[in-house]
């Protein structure tokens, strides 16, 4: 039954992926012709103060729930009245705090920005305890619904202020219009009513897993957006923009698929938790997948990031091509970082993930101060390597617990990272030498990069490739209607 369940919920979470980041996408290719760097930079600007405000409403809960099998419905109502009380007094500070971000960045639209960003994160708090509770029951269908309809009616909203020459207001409107439908559409699709109850029992039963993870996750998002706090205050707001796409670019076919894996490993490995054995074997096979699909994307967006470039954003955003192709190698090992975090997670080692982000994010902050030190470019470089000693540290307990560590995950991923660096490197000559229109060049190198890729892996037999079609294979020529288990 758990099987059946895993293989039900990949398959919804991966069509919810491919609508709700897809047209996320196509929006965002759209709103980047229409708009500028200066534009995507300004709002870009006031995202790690968004982010703190997303992460205290949450407080950790929403995990906890998760990871948690005995949670009930005073637990679920606890944690749906703190989510609304703290998103109003964390939308309250925002408002207030918008004359001083202002200030500080010498920016007098951050003022009445910030109040628009401020009611957003009041909204996420309304329809968080459902899509947490829809994400525990794995019905990754309803999320579909909601994520795909807010995406468009947000997307279209955007689109027309941003022709009709409302500039920055396009970007903060899609996400305040974005947010809301969610909210009306989760309370629409779920049937969870919260009761009129708080129980401090329930804060402390659920806090004692969700304090660390609201800490990890504290860090995290002061960490991954302080970026925008060392760009904007001390260079310009046009080279906040151009980073800011370079990384949500990047980012967009690798959280794609680490999110569609996230979503269902999670819940999967809380409910196997008790067996170590199934939990290796299954952080072994994701990771291996995982990398299979990373590794050739990441190194071949880098190979063909000019005609990608100019294709999707237009010659404005040219200069994003360097920064951009640096930081598809921060990427290569994503997955690896993501999946070793969610083994510890589902085992309730919230402490332990919790010294793990201490120690990652003192590291991060030194590299990510010292590259300041050498504009955009020096920035992207220390995420390199950021993302290196990231991963060496957080398996370091997936060998400890699991034995199956940085040394045992690299020996696995190794020969795709060899295959993908050849193919890779094919395909920037190849580009060097085309004299082609970019949309044409794109593909044709896209091509030729999945060829190569498929026959190298092919003729070396590659060990990953064969255990995922094989098990592709088992999937197809298994019984599909199975009975049901009692």
């Amino acid at each position: 039954m758990l099987k059946r369940r895993a293989i039900n919920a990949v398959a919804w979470s991966t069509a919810d992926g491919f609508l709700r980041q897809g047209l996320q996408f196509v929006v965002s290719v759209m709103l980047a012709r229409l708009l500028g760097p200066r534009e995507f930079g300004t709002i870009a600007l006031l995202a790690i103060f968004t982010g703190i405000g997303t992460v205290l409403l949450d407080g950790g809960f929403s995990a906890a729930l998760i990871q948690r099998q005995d949670v009930n419905r005073v637990d679920e109502s606890t944690v749906f009245w703190f989510n609304l009380c703290i998103g109003a007094a964390v939308a309250l500070l925002l408002w207030a705090l918008g004359p001083v971000i202002a200030a500080f960045y010498s920016e007098p639209i951050l003022v009445p920005l910030m109040a628009i960003m401020a009611l957003n994160v009041f909204l996420g708090s309304i329809g968080a305890i459902h899509a947490t509770l829809l994400a525990k029951e794995l019905d990754f269908r309803t999320l579909m619904k909601v994520g795909s309809v807010a995406n468009l009616v947000s997307g279209g909203v955007a689109i027309w202020m941003a022709l009709v020459g409302f500039g920055v207001w396009a970007l903060a409107m899609q996400a305040v219009v974005m947010t809301g439908v969610s909210a009306l559409l989760l309370w629409s699709l779920h049937r969870w009513r919260p009761l009129v109850a708080f129980s401090p029992a329930s804060v402390r039963k659920l806090f004692g897993f969700g304090g660390y993870h609201f800490a990890s996750s504290m860090m995290e998002i002061v960490y991954s957006r302080l970026y925008t706090l060392l760009i904007g205050r001390f260079y310009d707001v046009r080279e906040l923009g151009l980073y800011n796409n370079a990384d949500t670019t990047k980012q967009m076919p690798c959280s794609f698929f680490t999110s569609i894996l996230m979503r269902v490993a999670f819940p999967m490995f809380s409910a196997a938790s008790h067996d170590k054995a199934i939990l290796r074997r299954g952080l072994q096979v994701a990771a291996r997948g995982m990398m299979l699909l990373n590794v050739p994307m990441m190194l071949g967006m880098a190979a063909v990031a000019e005609p990608l470039v100019l294709t999707l954003f237009g010659q404005k955003w040219l200069e994003m091509v360097p920064v951009f192709r640096v930081l598809c190698l921060a990427g290569v090992l994503w997955p690896l970082q993501v999946m070793n975090l969610q083994v510890l997670m589902a085992q309730g080692h919230s402490r332990l993930m919790f010294r793990l982000e201490v120690t990652k994010k003192s590291i991060g902050l030194v590299l990510l101060v010292a590259g300041a030190f050498h504009g955009i470019m020096g920035i992207a470089w220390s995420q390199v390597l950021s993302s290196t000693l990231s991963f060496v540290v957080n398996a370091h307990y997936s060998r400890r617990l699991l034995d199956y560590g940085a040394a045992d995950q690299t020996r696995d991923f190794m020969p795709i990272l060899g295959v993908a660096s050849f193919m890779a490197g094919i395909v920037y000559l190849l580009g060097l030498h085309l004299v082609l229109r970019p949309q044409i060049a794109l593909l044709v190198l896209t091509c030729a990069g999945a060829v190569v890729f498929a026959l190298l892996g092919w003729l070396l037999r590659l060990a990953t490739l064969t255990e995922m079609m094989a098990l592709f294979r088992s999937h197809r020529s298994a019984p599909q209607h199975a009975p049901k288990d009692t």
